[in-house]
């Protein structure tokens, strides 16, 4: 943990500040100590540089293990192609002079995608994730200055309100128990005229048909270790029959929703061993997870203005994308 986080840091509990005990001091980062609210009321530790603010085990346990597994895949740097930057620009619709020295929020990093990116942009960012995925992404990112990582609960998060210019939560929100519950941390974390983006899966009729909510029922009450056995047996098998499906004219994009892998050939600029990684990982991310609630777009504009945002605009852009700014 960087020393400079601790002033932006705050009891989830109490709203308390916090002193530092028994820190171990690796240059001006802490290792490993504890964070003690100045009541002496509660206690979190810090372990392996991160300040952790959540029990172990979680309902985001399957993310941990998926990031921790493919901690690189989806990073811009490992793949070789603006896939995640590309994401991130056209969702938020900010700029990199925006970012540059600014105080950022990331809710929801997994293993550091799009903090890479906010990074690179000069964000002095903090990077929460609820999962032990914050561990991918400090290996991933540590070599960053500016990063800043914190294992939190978005229905508790661990900031001073009113502290970020900018915050967003990007492929993360519909897979939390209550989303508009998690949506609506979101604003208090802003400064006023601070800009926020979300996106999430669209709830529509084309979305009904995909076959990995026939899935689910089964497939998020199964062992994780043993679900991921099973799609390395089984996507490798599947890959030639939904790559076949989609070379037949007109219909082929919508027969291969039907085989239940995620098969972006055609679609992202990645080498054939790359997209069947992206095959396994993103179908484990769909088969995995307990939650998984998409939204549509009278639903996002209605919290947009619940919040009183000006700015509005919720469009789809590969998903469907809210964002605002903060009023007066």
């Amino acid at each position: 943990m960087n020393i400079e986080l601790l002033p932006l840091l705050h009891c989830p509990k109490t709203g308390s500040a916090f002193d530092l005990e028994s820190a171990i001091y690796v240059g001006n980062k802490i290792s490993d100590g504890w964070l003690v609210s100045k009541n002496g009321s509660t206690k979190y530790p810090i372990k392996n540089y991160i300040p952790r603010f959540v029990p172990e085990s979680n309902y985001a346990d399957n993310f941990g293990m998926q990031w921790n597994m493919f901690s690189q895949t989806q990073l811009d740097s490992f793949s070789g192609h603006p896939i995640s930057a590309d994401r991130f620009w056209k969702a938020t619709g900010w700029n990199k002079a925006d970012l540059k020295g600014k105080w950022v929020l990331d809710c929801g990093c997994g293993a550091g995608r799009f903090a890479e990116v906010a990074l690179e942009a000069g964000a002095n960012l903090i990077a929460l994730d609820y999962s032990s995925a914050v561990d991918a992404c400090y290996s991933n990112l540590k070599h960053f200055p500016n990063l800043h990582l914190v294992q939190g609960n978005i229905y508790e998060l661990p900031f001073i309100p009113n502290s970020f210019p900018y915050v967003y939560s990007l492929g993360v929100l519909q897979h939390t128990p209550d989303v508009e519950k998690a949506f609506a941390a979101l604003p208090e974390m802003l400064m006023v005229e601070g800009k926020l983006c979300v996106d999430f899966y669209e709830r529509n009729f084309k979305s009904k048909l995909l076959p990995k909510y026939w899935l689910r029922p089964i497939t998020k009450k199964m062992d994780q270790k043993r679900l991921f056995e099973l799609l390395q047996k089984w996507v490798p098998r599947m890959w030639p029959i939904s790559v076949g499906l989609g070379k037949i004219p007109l219909i082929g994009n919508l027969l291969k929703r039907f085989i239940p892998i995620a098969n972006y050939k055609g679609i992202l600029p990645l080498s054939e061993k790359q997209l069947k990684e992206w095959a396994l990982l993103d179908t484990f991310d769909w088969l995995a997870p307990e939650y998984d609630n998409p939204q549509d777009s009278k639903t996002v504009l209605k919290w947009f203005k619940n919040a009183n945002f000006t700015n509005i605009e919720v469009l789809k852009e590969s998903h469907l994308v809210g964002r605002g700014v903060k009023p007066q």
